[in-house]
């Protein structure tokens, strides 16, 4: 039976390699899965799924406005597809969460979304918030702070190492810019000021 699965963690878990590891094995064995990234996230290239480890996989591009269940339906009439695999979720409108049940739900096609559950401020995105909700199972996918605690939250930093309290919740970036953390030692870094001592400027 077709389920929604949500894989949510913080930077730097490795929530990407896992997708296209989960895209390999369905190729394997001769099955085809599609997968999706959002347009707003060009690092690796329009349409390109990429790894910090270095693999990386071609991909459909979808946007703020986009139905999902839309773009998957004749995709999937014309040559089926066996899994929807989604990086970066945490990107997706409550609409589009809702059309991934649908595609669950109408289509009985699998989707794996992988996302960020929390923002640099530490508030829920409005994809994983939906995701949370509505997913059949969650799956914690698990990195640790420079303390040796598991980070569960991320901060948005400067060039100095010091936590941005303020701005727009999207913005795109990776280690340069962001920096995986405990719970307690995101309260001392977003909170009371502190520099996030793992911080490397260059």
């Amino acid at each position: 039976m077709a389920k929604l699965y949500f894989y949510y963690s913080t930077m730097n878990a490795g929530k990407t390699t896992v997708l296209l590891q989960s895209a390999h094995n369905y190729r394997e064995r001769g099955m085809r899965p599609l997968l999706l990234t959002p347009e707003l996230d060009d690092r690796a290239g329009h349409g390109t799924i990429s790894s910090r480890v270095g693999i990386e996989s071609p991909a459909d591009v979808f946007g703020p406005g986009d139905n999902l269940l839309d773009q998957i339906r004749p995709q999937h009439e014309e040559k089926p597809i066996a899994c929807v695999l989604v990086d970066e979720a945490q990107f997706l409108s409550r609409d589009q969460v809702f059309q991934l049940t649908e595609v669950v739900d109408q289509l009985s096609i699998p989707v794996l979304a992988f996302g960020l559950r929390t923002d640099f401020r530490g508030e829920l995105f409005k994809g994983s918030q939906y995701l949370l909700a509505w997913a059949d199972e969650l799956r914690e996918l698990k990195t640790i702070c420079h303390t040796g605690k598991k980070a569960t939250m991320v901060v948005r930093v400067d060039e100095s190492g010091h936590a941005h309290t303020e701005g727009a919740q999207v913005e795109i970036g990776g280690n340069d810019r962001y920096v995986p953390v405990s719970r307690a030692e995101f309260k001392k870094v977003f909170y009371q000021g502190e520099r996030v001592r793992s911080f490397k400027s260059d």
